[in-house]
């Protein structure tokens, strides 16, 4: 009897050993972009994004899904900042040009984090420089937060003594949104136009847009 339990012992050892590693190693969900990555989102890309509700450029309140019907790359920022922004939008500008030429249509997207000076006049200057197709958007203090809570970016403004004149400290990554996928990828500074475009086109490709 002993030999028997010993046997059904093993047996039942054996059995648990081999769920275990099936579900250690077992491949997970297949990310269809992964060929397509440059960065790593801290929680996952589930983590960043989401509806927002802004003005646009035209005075009209829209929402993600207004705005958001192709393949976007989205920048938070402002239209008074001295350098960072204006290099920033004309670097996706250009990226936006290398997959025209490539045959991809992707819409630039400039987000204002300063809503009290960027009204949707100044937007619309501001974009129509950039580049032709750039949407702005703005609006209230409380959906420029919300929108950038949503992308878990970040703006303070600076003290100033002139209420017109002050600068805003904010984070600079360009995010990347795809429809009916929404954030895949984000973008930093030094990455540059080509590198951009020929991510972008990957991400495009393999969500087959």
């Amino acid at each position: 009897m002993t030999r028997t339990y010993a046997a059904i012992a093993a047996i039942v050892v054996a059995v648990l050993l081999g769920i275990a590693a099936y579900f250690a190693f077992a491949p997970g969900p297949q990310d269809k972009f992964a060929q397509c990555r440059g960065a790593k989102v801290a929680g996952g890309s589930d983590a960043i994004g989401g509806p927002f509700t802004l003005i646009s450029e035209t005075g009209e309140t829209v929402t993600d899904k207004d705005v958001i019907t192709k393949p976007s790359l989205l920048y938070f920022g402002y239209t008074f900042c001295p350098d960072v922004c204006p290099l920033d939008n004309a670097r996706n500008a250009e990226a936006v040009t290398l997959l025209d030429e490539r045959g991809y249509d992707v819409t630039p997207i400039f987000i204002s984090i300063d809503p009290d000076r960027d009204t949707p006049e100044v937007m619309a200057e501001f974009t129509d420089y950039m580049h032709p197709r750039m949407i702005g958007l703005t609006g209230t203090p409380e959906q420029v937060k919300a929108a950038s809570t949503a992308y878990r970016t970040y703006f303070k403004k600076q003290d100033s003594d002139d209420p017109d004149y002050y600068l805003v400290d904010h984070s600079t990554f360009t995010y990347l949104v795809l429809p009916g996928e929404g954030f895949v990828e984000f973008f930093r500074r030094e990455d540059t136009p080509e590198e951009m475009a020929e991510r972008v086109a990957c991400f495009v490709d393999a969500a087959g847009k």
